[in-house]
């Protein structure tokens, strides 16, 4: 798909509410409360009362099926979610400084996923905590300040952090130890993913040698989502990994987003590509909606951070927040929902394929499991976010609530909780294609 003369847009800023746009008495109040800090989706914002598995109520009883929010991956209010934090916070509720049996218990069934090299685990609160986290433990680690990010990356919010998305920058440019590469598309690779990948990597180490800056790490969202997603072919990072472990660096691996089991073939994004990271960061969807995230590092990476920085979260590890993360592993075992979201994944991207087959404007379908982007173009074959934006107005209409992403704005961003059922698979699917034509 050309890209020629398409305008980059900020994620935030897709179908978002501004102000000066007709609002309610609820969004006054939101905004006299949260001002400039405020986002708000959809230009007429929806008021949220409830929500179970996949589906979200709006005050005065609409109903919406939620492929927007990853948060609650294994379904909204989740049972035994609710159950483990109702008991655990009843009981007691303390920071880190204390030994508390559920806590080793989660970290423990934590660890068994991951490999086995990354024994020690720094809890946080946030996603963007532990991407600051693992920058820091990768310089004290490697010495070098350098790192490698994707073009329309997005891995937080803290100063340090929000240096390394550029998909949260409205003003100025990446500073000197941040280089920005193409995302691993077709686009700008050609049919060579992995080959191209590698390159990119190896043109940013090599203008880094030129500034005298030696690289820290390549971090990437092994999805690529806020890029607007990128998963195969499986494999294609680890030449990319292999060149910035040869030029001293470590590979920083973000699953924010694609980890527990949403891409469905791996309980990790990283997994589909046969890597084992220096890091692993993760957030999101870890206490389905309870807020904890986490860096899982080597033992010797983390004691040379230490070292020199004394590093304490008052909340991260909590007690309520491991009880929730347990019961999260439990659900997606006792569900079965890594299986599910592979098998539902795959009949949702099969039936978006023929809908790309018959309608020109969706330009490109792909993804792993319950992670899907679809492109979306107009007649000149340009990235169209006009007409993202008008889709997703038209799918919010039918009831069916989604999002965009990429570095034009024009690819929805499927990711629904991982305990979707077929037939909200087939909901899904028939809003999209009618909003098409709405």
């Amino acid at each position: 798909m050309s890209s020629e003369t398409a305008e980059v847009r900020q994620i935030l800023d897709m179908n978002a509410f501004r102000p000066g746009d007709s609002a309610e008495a609820a969004v006054d109040r939101r905004l006299a409360n949260l001002g400039a800090a405020s986002v708000l989706f959809y230009r007429r914002p929806i008021e949220m009362v409830e929500a179970k598995g996949a589906w979200m109520t709006a005050k005065g009883g609409t109903r919406y099926l939620d492929f927007y929010n990853n948060v609650p991956s294994v379904g909204h209010c989740h049972p035994k979610v609710v159950a483990a934090v109702s008991d655990q916070i009843a009981r007691l509720n303390i920071h880190t400084r204390y030994v508390v049996e559920v806590v080793d218990d989660y970290l423990e069934k934590l660890k068994a996923t991951l490999p086995a090299q990354l024994s020690n685990v720094a809890m946080t609160c946030s996603g963007s905590e532990a991407n600051d986290l693992a920058i820091r433990i990768a310089r004290a680690a490697t010495g070098g300040t350098g790192v490698i990010v994707t073009e329309t990356a997005y891995h937080g919010n803290t100063a340090l952090v929000t240096e390394v998305s550029p998909s949260a920058l409205k003003r100025g440019s990446l500073p000197d130890w941040v280089i920005a590469v193409p995302p691993p598309s077709a686009a700008h690779h050609g049919d060579d993913i992995a080959d191209g990948f590698r390159a990119s990597v190896e043109a940013a180490l090599a203008e880094f040698a030129a500034r005298g800056i030696r690289p820290a790490a390549l971090l990437v969202d092994s999805i690529f989502s806020s890029d607007g997603i990128f998963a195969d072919p499986a494999g294609f990072l680890a030449p990319a990994v292999e060149a910035i472990r040869a030029a001293g660096g470590s590979f920083i691996a973000d699953e924010v987003q694609p980890g527990f089991a949403r891409t469905g073939a791996s309980f990790w994004g990283f997994g589909r590509h046969g890597l084992t990271p220096d890091m692993v960061t993760m957030g999101k969807p870890m206490g389905n909606g309870i807020p904890m995230a986490a860096v899982a590092a080597k033992p010797a990476d983390l004691a040379a951070f230490c070292a020199d920085t004394g590093y304490f979260n008052t909340f991260g590890g909590n007690p309520v927040a491991a009880a929730a993360g347990r019961a999260v592993l439990e659900a997606i075992e006792e569900d079965g929902l890594q299986e599910n979201a592979a098998r539902i994944g795959a009949l949702l991207l099969d039936r978006l394929q023929d809908i790309a087959a018959k309608d020109g404007r969706v330009s490109g379908v792909r993804g792993a499991g319950l992670f899907i982007g679809i492109d979306l173009a107009g007649d000149s074959g340009r990235p169209d976010p006009d007409l993202t934006v008008r889709v997703i107005d038209a799918m919010r209409e039918r009831r069916v609530l989604i999002g965009a992403a990429g570095r034009y704005g024009n690819t929805l961003k499927v990711r629904p909780p991982l305990c979707l059922t077929e037939d909200e698979a087939a909901i899904f699917a028939a809003a999209f294609e009618a909003s098409l034509n709405a």
